[in-house]
């Protein structure tokens, strides 16, 4: 698993983390999907119990991603402004945060997808990717190059990680709620 964890988490760090700091967090998430009892006994410090609606190595995963790649917002604007951030000021952006503030949730992340597909177009631009249960945020995301996403979204699928395109995943919820 140790293997399929560190490849998952290099797709998703898009050269944003340091390789020693992916084989760190791959090794503590296997080991805590291993054995939870033996690592929440070695790690007294991490706080995670029962209740909690993933598992204990998916959350050491989504624990330790830098703010840099692993986004968290209430709102698309919000969730926009923190993924420009995380590019910094050398990265021109034609779609501002503030332009979201007014927009339902689906049309944001159209939006959102349509500016990031139109980056790094070597790799085929990036895709916003739900990540894992949102615990404390309405939107949790990644941002995974577009020729990566087929592997991210096998991986994620083999660990038992929910990953899916943000802005198709909801457009196909949003047309079963409505059709079906």
């Amino acid at each position: 698993m140790k293997e399929q964890l560190v490849e998952l988490i290099t797709l998703i760090s898009s050269g944003c983390m340091r390789d020693e700091d992916i084989q760190r967090i791959a090794a503590e998430a296997e080991q805590a999907y291993a054995d939870p009892q033996a690592f929440l006994a070695a790690n007294p410090d991490v706080n995670y119990d029962d209740s909690f609606p993933i598992p204990l190595g998916e959350w050491v995963v989504v624990g330790s991603l830098p703010d840099t790649v692993l986004f968290q917002a209430d709102r698309a604007d919000e969730l926009f402004a923190h993924i420009v951030e995380s590019f910094g000021p050398q990265v021109a952006f034609v779609l501002k945060a503030r332009d979201l503030t007014k927009t339902d949730l689906l049309t944001a992340l159209r939006r959102i997808q349509v500016q990031l597909g139109s980056l790094y177009p070597e790799k085929g631009g990036y895709v916003l990717v739900d990540f894992s249960e949102p615990l404390d945020d309405e939107l949790q995301a990644v941002l995974v190059y577009a020729e990566d996403l087929p592997r991210v979204l096998e991986l994620a699928l083999e660990i038992g990680i929910y990953a899916a395109p943000a802005y198709e995943s909801r457009l196909s919820a949003e047309g079963d709620g409505e059709d079906g």
